[in-house]
């Protein structure tokens, strides 16, 4: 029985190579039709992920994703985006357009590697991934542990919400800059983090600690970590507290959805402040959550964000009941408030050395501000942090406390990014519009035909 299973995965995994390799993905890349973006167009054989692969790519690029129309019905994936570099000018860059024809064109059929861009490669460290209840200090805990233990952080990511955090971290051994694989060794480090984490809550949900050595995909992994991890449950509470310090801070993203009973499509709307990688975070979740996107819609010139989404579960079926409403609403609303930057920024810039993540983590802590976000890198023997930084009973930050801090660190070291004012602006919620995809598809549907997708010229 095993061996005929396992003989059919391979006749089907051969089946979908050889209809790709007789369908292979052709990419366009227009820099004429639109005036103020680049245009690409993906046609491939349909598959599911494939949208998140696109949006991870192009996201990992460091390219804004201004418009998008989605359509991968009929086993065929049909996109079109418009995108911008981060200045908002059309892409020029000759390696960065060659870098997006292999990937997601014919050379991405027969070699993975092409699709690298924003993993990040870890034979040579280890990587280790935390989950636990989020508190005050909580990073500078972790980093002095790290330091006690000879291991060197080349790169992080931190994300808190809802009370919980997150972290990918990548580390090497001090002594020899490799990674680290004494079995208990490892299992030390696993250890005594796990304790870390556990601190004194009295919490319900365990603390994670997973040590690995694998290629990780880090805003990909810290998704899934947090939505394992259910933090979105927090958010009904959060909602129903009027006096919540989180919703005063700002305004809840406006997650609908519907279902289109005539096509047996659930329609999900998003409509929110825009902001970097906003896309990628709800395509991954919705793809998280099992649900292909048929058709869809995003728009986010300016400083909103529309996003219009068909869907249907991986089963085949629209949404079926009130509770998996609720579910994929406060999913997507955990999606998007996870990346969204609290308090004030800090960006530092040093040579790096043993112990400094954990030196500077704890000078935060001294002072009172704890980190809800932070970017951990190392290049060229540079360390290239960034940390959101708030004040740990709630307050405002104070510009003595900062002055302070920057005399402690290096003037030139620690920068400010943003006022300590900007804290607490409101966000705004869009004004509502007309669903562009209704209007498209919904002539697409009553002619049965997608042979003459004009989205190009027609929307740019």
């Amino acid at each position: 029985m095993d061996v005929s299973m396992s003989f059919s995965q391979d006749m089907d995994d051969e089946y979908e190579k050889l209809i790709r390799r007789m369908n292979p993905p052709r990419v366009v890349i227009d820099n004429d039709s639109c005036k103020n973006a680049t245009v690409i167009r993906v046609d491939s054989a349909n598959e599911y992920g494939i949208l998140l692969e696109v949006v991870q790519i192009l996201t990992d690029l460091n390219l804004t994703i201004t418009k998008a129309y989605i359509s991968s019905d009929g086993g065929w994936f049909m996109d079109v985006f418009n995108v911008t570099d981060q200045d908002g000018n059309k892409v020029t860059d000759e390696v960065v357009l060659d870098y997006i024809q292999k990937s997601l064109g014919p050379e991405a059929c027969f070699s993975t590697s092409m699709r690298t861009v924003g993993v990040t490669p870890s034979t040579d460290s280890t990587v280790i991934e935390l989950t636990g209840c989020d508190r005050p200090g909580l990073l500078s805990e972790l980093t002095a542990v790290l330091t006690h233990l000879k291991c060197s952080v080349l790169n992080a990511e931190v994300w808190t919400h809802n009370t919980r955090a997150a972290a990918v971290m990548q580390v090497t051994d001090d002594s020899t800059g490799c990674a680290i694989s004494d079995p208990e060794r490892l299992s030390r480090i696993k250890n005594l983090l796990r304790n870390v984490l556990k601190g004194s809550s009295n919490t319900p949900k365990e603390a994670k600690t997973v040590l690995s050595h694998g290629e990780v995909h880090t805003d990909r992994r810290l998704h899934q970590m947090m939505f394992e991890d259910r933090d979105y449950e927090h958010l009904a509470t959060a909602v129903d507290d009027e006096s919540s310090s989180v919703q005063d801070e700002r305004q809840r993203p406006d997650v609908c959805v519907d279902n289109w009973l005539d096509k047996d499509y659930s329609v999900v709307t998003v409509r929110c402040k825009d902001r970097p990688k906003l896309l990628f975070d709800t395509v991954c979740t919705l793809t998280d959550m099992q649900y292909v996107v048929f058709h869809g819609s995003v728009d986010s010139e300016g400083t909103e964000a529309y996003q219009e989404y068909y869907v249907r579960h991986i089963d085949g079926s629209p949404v079926k009941s009130e509770a998996e409403k609720q579910r994929v609403i406060q999913c997507l609303e955990a999606a998007i408030n996870r990346r969204v930057s609290e308090g004030l920024k800090l960006e530092l810039c040093t040579t790096d050395r043993v112990g400094l993540l954990s030196n500077v983590t704890r000078i935060f802590r001294e002072n009172s501000l704890t980190v809800t976000r932070a970017e951990v890198k190392t290049k060229g023997g540079k360390a290239l942090n960034t940390f959101y930084v708030s004040d740990a009973s709630g307050y405002s930050i104070d510009a003595k406390t900062i002055d302070a801090i920057r005399k402690t660190i290096g003037q030139t070291i620690l920068k400010v990014k943003n006022n300590p004012e900007e804290q607490h602006q409101q966000r705004q919620k869009p004004s509502s519009q007309e669903s562009p995809t209704r209007f498209l598809f919904g002539g697409l549907f009553k002619s049965k035909s997608f042979v003459n997708f004009g989205l190009v010229r027609s929307y740019s």
